[in-house]
């Protein structure tokens, strides 16, 4: 039993309150993990854990993140920010810079982050019509914003992170189904097209603690669906 408790870790999850975090918070917690959920309002998290501490925190200041991120082993996030028609969503990409910041200073260097499929702009010319046409402009702002955080994340070099891709979310717990994975901005079929179109919250949340054992994909951006 020795070697399975070094695998237990100290997580804090930003984030926590929204559906995927949700569901990341309670199998982290299943797994052994302990859990600090970084919130900005502590109502709205239910669970209740001897291994789960809840904070209040300004996720775009690393001052307020910092004290929370010290002693952790990993950060991980499933903040999402809303699209807008009408201006520019930043939410990302001030929140990220907050983040790895307050993770200089607390000297923690493992990042484990949630965007999406297709968030570079060229990268939905094979999805549906449907898609392609009438969803990806209606979440173009969020999308972007998501890019320009993976593109200052490509530039950190200090800080281990792992950018998650996955397709559209649905609200369903974890399967038991395989993953599958592609360093890219959708999972590529046999012939090139995106496989599938959803994916479980559950799911996305199994994959994400997955990589806490793994080295696969540091500082590498990776699309991922269920077969």
């Amino acid at each position: 039993m020795a070697d399975m408790e070094i695998l237990r870790m100290k997580i804090a999850v930003l984030g926590a309150t929204g559906q995927t975090g949700q569901y990341l918070v309670n199998q982290a917690l299943q797994q052994g993990h302990t859990v600090t959920a970084i919130v900005r309002n502590p109502g709205k998290l239910t669970v209740h854990h001897d291994n789960l501490k809840v904070v209040e925190a300004d996720i775009f200041s690393a001052d307020s993140l910092k004290p929370h991120f010290k002693g952790q082993d990993v950060i991980m996030s499933c903040l999402g920010f809303p699209a807008s028609f009408l201006s520019v969503v930043t939410g990302y990409t001030q929140s990220m810079n907050g983040v790895i910041s307050a993770m200089r200073e607390a000297r923690v260097n493992r990042l484990i982050t949630m965007t999406s499929w297709y968030t570079d702009p060229n990268s939905g010319a094979k999805s549906s019509y449907l898609i392609r046409f009438l969803l990806l402009p209606m979440i173009r702002s969020v999308l972007s914003n998501m890019h320009e955080m993976e593109q200052f994340l490509q530039k950190t070099d200090d800080i281990n992170w792992t950018v998650v891709r996955p397709p559209g979310l649905k609200n369903q717990p974890a399967s038991a189904q395989e993953f599958l994975t592609h360093e890219g901005y959708f999972v590529p079929d046999n012939s090139g097209n995106p496989a599938g179109s959803t994916v479980g919250r559950g799911d996305v949340a199994r994959f994400m603690l997955s990589l806490l054992n793994s080295n696969a994909w540091v500082k590498k951006g990776v699309a991922i669906t269920t077969k």
